[in-house]
This record gives structure tokens, C-alpha cells and sequence, in this order.
């Protein structure tokens, strides 16, 4: 990623073609004086070393000793942003394009990349799930497990993390609280800033944002009754381990997320002890795993037992936008529960128009208030409200808009419509009363305006409405295809991620819009950073009864038990991955897909990465076998993807390895199929007999078909039963699609 950087860089700056020798001199004379200005001009760069290799130098000595091979004009401790080194080696610095080069390109360096700033990606969400407040639950193993929240911070005043009835944290617990009074719910909070910005914030875990409090309370909050949002969604809001502990790291800020600052917070996080990691924070895109700060922390994570679940992202509904992809993390879409939140808006004329939103703004008026359409003039289209105008044409208005932009909220209008197609099914917070209007509404709309004296209108307070379609991915949820390994299925599993009401930060906004001033203990949010802390408290719940399983194992028991959800229009297993969340199955999976370091080894070096490279991820003497010559869908995973050309026929096979976790020792499986009518699949052998726990059998799966026709998927499914047991796996075969 430097040297392609580097390229790109020289070449905006005109320097890409050398046409003769008195050039190439004024050139390289320009290039050395530029060079060492770059050298002041630094930005952070990630180096990444691997794991933790023995040295006459200690881990932070190394890093200071490379630094001083290469710096210009700088010192080391200058220099250096962090230095990783309680669970992997490597280090966060400001370096010039140059001094990152020469890095990249000495020996035990894994890779070194830009530092990015990533994005931040429940009352009624677990009823839903079948996931009851009396489930089958071991509270005292359950307070063993620690969930370490990697986001904007907690609140620790919310009634959700009170810690009455919790006896003292558990002793394989290593962590602390920095800057904030922590209790026997919240045992450890830190913060990581190394911009050392504290404009909108202070230096500790405290949340300011709201994000980190709402992901926390879902995945393991206290049960709090009577919860809800100016009386929208009113219930208990709970997490799904309510009894576990919390760890709190807090890398995200009102600028957003760095790189450098996630992978101290994984560095701290494993060795502090946790048992799960939680993070709804993701890249724009896919990267490549050892140039991702998500996919390396994760990977360490993996290798001492810990799972990390995280979000698809939210740049759906366009293929391909999932950017959490590596195979060692379980990754979430965001699906819809049975309760919808919907808003009315009533126009002088007494016609409703029903749209989307979380109003909780009561109507003040039976007359209604003016109600205008923004006509554009030679700069701006009709119905643009990102250009205002005077504020006096829009003061106490409502505006019908195409477009806005939240600088309209500051205008003293009365109300915004905003026309939308693509975002009917989730409803979000503004800090005025708002609806989400379909195109054809909106041309209604616009006719009662031009073709009424004086329009008027009113926006009502949001109400609940049960849905019956529920689930259903959101379309706002990134999809797969891996665009890294393309025959891993990603996203994993599909969780509840609209309308869910959790915890919330009361000094900050309720919508995120800084000068909404309501201040609320508990708000209504969608995302997928609501369907992976979902997820997180499931696989927390897993591991209370299972505390030696590994994270592939608890990940296939998760996938396998997940209630089926089946292909329409924009849902498809490119959308959903095996399926919405059933954490009480989830228990008993009878048979599970594991697989440990070593597995993940053989993935990357079936998917071309080098043995030397391998060796320092790992620090042990790992090797790639050169007999395997396989390929990445030979890991041992829960679900199969296979990507085809279209237009032409196609026959693949699936290695797959199942362990016996089920009660009987004794048991057989029988394999049942389903195939979309262009699939052939044939399981080998298709009967399982195990004589004892513990104990593995293999089997292939074997796919053959075609030719399917481009922007298609063809999906089936494998379902080992005993009676007792559905050991589900589901295969999706697909083309490439034209909104990548």
C-alpha cells in the first residue's frame, strides 16, 4: 500500500515521465528538496510486525531502534504515536512517504500503511429473536464472561450498568479504568486519542457520542424497565447477557475513528482479558487483511481465544460493500423486528401521507404551518435544501426537500419532508419533526402545494406498528460479495439493526445533531453497529455455557442455528449470510465447524500470501504446504461461497470438517439437501456416525452447474440432522454483479 501510494503521489505532483537527461536532473534535484520538506510534513503511518518474537532489545526499544534507521530530521520519540507490544509487536508513527518506504522494505516488517479514520457503523429486538428476559441462563458463569467494547466510550451513571447483585470482577481479569470511576458491571475503561483532541470531549472513557452507551447496553446492559424514547418503544431494554462484565476502550471521537488508536485498544484488550470483542466501527471499503488495523487486531484476538464480532457496514444496498471481510471475525448484517416505527403527516386538504421517521415531537397546531417547496434558481435544482436561502422564507415553515443538509435545522422551520426511496424501511431521529416521503408522495405532495392557495401541513408524533414482513436486511446494510477473498461469504449472520432503543449518553444529541437539545437516558438508533453488539451478546451467551470452545467454534454454532431467511427482492445470502440470529439454539448445535490459527494459515497461504510474511504474523514456524495447492474455500467454515463466471458452467468441491458438541455420545447425522433448480449438490458421504464427544468426521460437499447469468446468486443448503439437531450450512454460488 506505500509504494502504491508513493506512485500516486509523485505522478499528482507531475513527475511521471522523464524525457531527457537535463530533466531527469532538475528532477531529481526538485525530488531531493521536496523530499526533505516531506520529511516535516509527516502523517501516521502503522507498522506492523506480527507477533511477539524474542529480542535482545525490548518490544518498545525495537521499535525505537527502526525508528532511528530511518528517520530524517526527526527523533524517535518525536516520532512515535504508539508501540504495541502487550499481545502483538508493531508501533503507530509519524513518517514521511519516504521513511515509511524504507520501513516497508526492512526485514520482520509485515506491512506498513497509512493510518485512515474509520466509521462508526432494546425493548422489543430480543423478544423478537425468541430470546426471552427467563432463558435458560447460569448467571454465576455468566458474570465470568467479559465483553470488551471497542467504541465511543460508556456512560457509567445509565441505570443499564448499574452492578447491584454483581460480586467482584472475575480473577483472570487484568485490565483498569483510566480517568473514570469504574463498578463491578463496568471493570475496565480506557481511552485512546493520539491526536490529543479534546475539543468536544475529555481525556477519558466517558461517552459524548452516544454510540459506544447504546452498543454497550444491547450487548450486555442491566434490565431496565419502563424504557423508551418520549414514550416510543416503551419496554425493558435489556442486553442479552445482562449479568456478564464490560470493558470499555474507547477509540472513537467526534473526528471519528483512527487506526492507530483501534489496534492499542486490541492490543490492551487481549491481554487485559477479555472473552469477546465488540466493534461497529469499519472501513469505506475492503482492504487487504495485514493493511486493516480490524483484521490484524481480530486475527490476534483469534489466536488467544477471543472472538471479534463486528458490522457489515452500513453502504448497502450495493454489492460488495461489505468491508469487515477477514474469515477470524463474525461479521453482522442489520435486519428489521417486528416493530416499525412510522410517522403521518396530515396536509390542509385532510389527506395522510405515511412515511418514516422517529418524531417525538407532538403536533402544537390544528391549523398546520405553511407548507413550501424550495422552486431553485440558476445555481440550485428545485427542491435542493442544502442552498438556503434567507431565513425568513423559511421560518415556520415546513419545506418539502429533495436534498438537505443539517444546516437547515438552524433556519427556525417547523418541520422538513424529505423525499427518499431508498431509506423507507429505517426511521431516524432529527432534532424538528421530519418524515421520509416515497417519490410518488412527494409528487402528491408538490401537486397540493401548487395547486392550493395557501398550503398547510403537520407532522404527528411517530407511532409503533407490528410488521409482519420482519426480518428483512436493511437497505442500508453493506453486502458481500468478500471482495478480498471472494469464496468466503460475508456478511455472517443477519441481527436486528433498525429501530432499536438501548442506552444513550445524555450530554449528547439525540438525533447526533449538535443543536438538538433534548437530553434522553435512552434512544431509538439503526445501523449495523445496533446488529453486531446483537450478535457480540449472543456469542457472550455461547461461551457462559461453553467457556473452552474456540471463536470458530462458537461462530459456527451461532451460523448454524440461525433461523433461515429466504431470497426476494434486494435479500439474498449475499445480504443476509446464513441467516437471523438464534441465540438460544445457538447452545446446543449439536455439531460444530472448528477451526483454529493454523486453519487460517492454510486460508492465506492458499489465498497467495507468502510463508516468510505467515511466519512473522504467527512468531511461530508456520509453514505453507506445498502438497495442499488449495484453495480459500477449503477453510473449515460454517457457510460455502463459491464466485463463477457467468455465462459458463461451473463444478467445485468442499472440504468440511464437523466435531460432536451434542449431548449423546452416540449419534448419527443424515444429510439432507436443497438446491436452487440450477444447482447440482452432492454430499459425501451423506451419513455421519459418531461414537463419542468430541470426536471429528469429514465430508465434501460437492457443487456443480451452471451457466448462471450475471448479477445472479444460486443458493442451497446442507442440513446435517440427528432428530434432535439442524447443523445448517448454506452455499451460495454467484456472478459478478454491476454495482460493485
Amino acid at each position: 500500500m506505500v509504494h502504491k501510494f508513493i506512485e500516486t503521489h509523485r505522478k499528482s505532483n507531475g513527475f511521471s515521465t522523464i524525457a531527457s537527461i537535463s530533466l531527469a536532473f532538475f528532477v531529481s534535484f526538485i525530488l531531493f528538496f521536496s523530499s526533505a520538506s516531506s520529511n516535516e510534513e509527516r502523517k501516521v503511518y502503522i507498522v506492523y510486525m506480527g507477533a511477539q518474537h524474542s529480542s535482545q532489545y525490548s518490544t518498545y526499544e525495537l521499535h525505537l531502534n527502526l525508528l532511528k534507521e530511518i528517520l530524517v530530521n526527526c527523533s524517535p520519540s518525536e516520532s512515535l504515536v504508539y508501540s504495541y507490544q502487550r499481545s502483538f509487536s508493531g508501533f503507530a508513527a509519524k513518517l514521511s512517504i519516504d521513511e515509511a518506504e524504507k520501513l516497508s522494505e526492512m526485514e520482520g516488517i509485515v506491512s506498513v500503511f497509512p493510518s485512515k479514520t474509520l466509521k462508526l457503523r432494546t425493548t422489543r429486538s430480543w423478544d423478537f429473536l425468541n430470546f426471552r428476559q427467563r432463558v435458560n441462563k447460569n448467571p454465576t458463569l455468566e458474570s465470568d464472561v467479559i465483553v470488551g467494547m471497542i467504541d465511543t466510550g460508556i456512560w457509567p451513571e445509565s441505570k443499564s450498568f448499574s452492578d447491584q447483585g454483581l460480586r467482584s470482577p472475575p480473577s483472570k481479569w487484568k485490565g483498569t479504568c483510566v480517568n473514570m470511576t469504574c463498578n463491578n458491571k463496568i471493570i475496565g475503561a480506557r481511552y485512546y486519542n493520539s491526536f490529543g483532541d479534546y475539543t468536544l470531549n475529555e481525556p477519558s472513557p466517558r461517552d459524548f457520542e452516544g454510540h459506544g452507551t447504546h452498543t454497550a447496553s444491547t450487548a450486555a446492559g442491566r434490565s431496565v424497565s419502563h424504557a423508551s424514547l418520549y414514550g416510543l418503544a416503551r419496554g425493558t431494554a435489556r442486553g442479552a447477557v445482562p449479568s456478564a462484565r464490560l470493558a470499555v476502550y474507547k477509540v472513537c471521537w467526534s473526528f471519528g475513528c483512527t487506526d492507530q488508536d483501534i489496534l492499542a485498544a486490541f492490543d490492551d484488550a487481549i491481554s487485559d482479558g477479555v472473552d469477546v470483542i465488540s466493534l461497529s466501527i469499519g472501513h469505506s471499503f475492503p482492504t487487504d487483511y495485514f493493511q486493516d488495523s480490524i483484521a490484524i487486531g481480530s486475527f490476534h484476538a483469534m489466536a488467544n481465544g477471543i472472538l471479534t464480532s463486528a458490522s457489515a457496514g452500513n453502504d448497502g444496498p450495493y454489492h460488495g460493500t461489505v468491508a469487515n471481510v477477514a474469515p477470524w471475525m463474525l461479521v453482522a448484517a442489520a435486519s428489521s423486528i417486528d416493530r416499525h416505527i412510522i410517522d403521518k403527516m396530515v396536509t390542509g386538504d385532510h389527506v395522510s401521507t405515511l412515511g418514516a421517521s422517529v418524531n417525538t415531537f407532538a403536533t402544537k397546531t390544528r391549523l398546520g404551518y405553511p407548507l413550501i417547496y424550495l422552486q431553485g434558481n440558476a445555481t440550485t435544482s428545485p427542491g435542493d435544501c442544502t442552498a438556503l436561502p434567507d431565513k425568513n422564507v423559511l421560518k415556520g415553515k415546513i419545506v418539502l426537500c429533495n436534498y438537505f443538509s443539517d444546516e437547515i435545522f438552524s433556519t427556525g422551520i417547523k418541520g422538513l419532508v424529505f423525499i427518499d426511496d431508498s431509506s423507507l424501511d429505517v426511521s431516524f431521529v432529527y432534532p424538528i419533526p421530519f418524515i421520509t416521503v416515497s417519490s410518488l408522495d412527494g409528487l402528491k405532495l408538490l401537486s397540493y402545494i401548487n395547486n392550493t392557495k395557501n398550503p398547510v401541513a403537520n407532522i404527528h408524533k411517530s407511532e409503533e406498528v407490528f410488521d409482519s414482513e420482519a426480518p428483512l436486511v436493511g437497505s442500508f446494510s453493506s453486502r458481500g460479495p468478500n471482495m478480498i477473498t471472494p469464496d468466503i461469504l460475508k456478511p455472517d449472520i443477519s441481527a436486528p439493526g433498525i429501530d432499536i432503543l438501548a442506552a444513550w449518553s445524555p450530554v449528547a444529541p439525540a438525533s447526533g445533531i449538535i443543536n438538538d437539545t433534548r437530553v434522553v437516558k435512552y434512544n431509538i438508533i439503526s445501523g449495523t453497529s445496533m446488529a453486531c453488539p446483537h450478535v457480540t451478546g449472543a456469542a457472550a451467551y455461547v461461551k457462559s455455557f461453553h467457556p473452552n470452545w474456540s471463536p470458530a467454534a462458537i461462530m459456527s454454532a451461532l451460523m448454524t442455528t440461525a433461523k433461515p431467511m429466504y431470497p426476494s427482492v434486494g435479500q439474498d445470502q449475499l445480504s443476509y449470510g446464513a441467516g437471523q440470529l438464534n441465540p438460544v439454539k445457538a447452545v446446543d448445535p449439536g455439531l460444530v465447524y472448528d477451526a483454529g490459527a493454523s486453519d487460517y494459515v492454510q486460508m492465506l497461504c492458499n489465498s497467495g500470501y507468502n510463508e516468510t510474511m505467515i511466519r512473522i504474523v504467527t512468531g511461530d514456524a508456520s509453514s505453507c504446504s506445498a502438497s495442499s495447492n488449495g484453495t480459500a474455500r477449503d477453510l473449515n467454515y460454517p457457510s460455502m461461497a463459491l464466485h463463477v463466471q457467468s455465462g459458463k458452467a461451473f463444478t467445485a468441491k468442499f472440504l468440511r470438517t464437523v466435531t460432536n458438541v451434542g449431548g449423546a455420545r452416540r449419534c448419527r447425522y443424515k444429510a439432507e439437501v436443497w438446491a436452487d433448480h440450477g444447482l447440482n449438490v452432492v454430499v459425501n458421504p451423506s451419513k455421519l456416525k459418531f461414537s463419542e464427544l468430541k470426536e471429528k468426521r469429514q465430508f465434501t460437499v460437492s457443487v456443480s452447474g451452471g451457466p448462471l447469468p450475471g448479477n445472479s446468486t444460486a443458493p442451497a443448503t446442507v442440513i446435517w440432522s440427528d432428530g434432535k439437531h439442524q447443523v445448517r450450512s448454506v452455499i451460495v454460488v454467484y456472478t459478478d454483479y454491476t454495482d460493485f
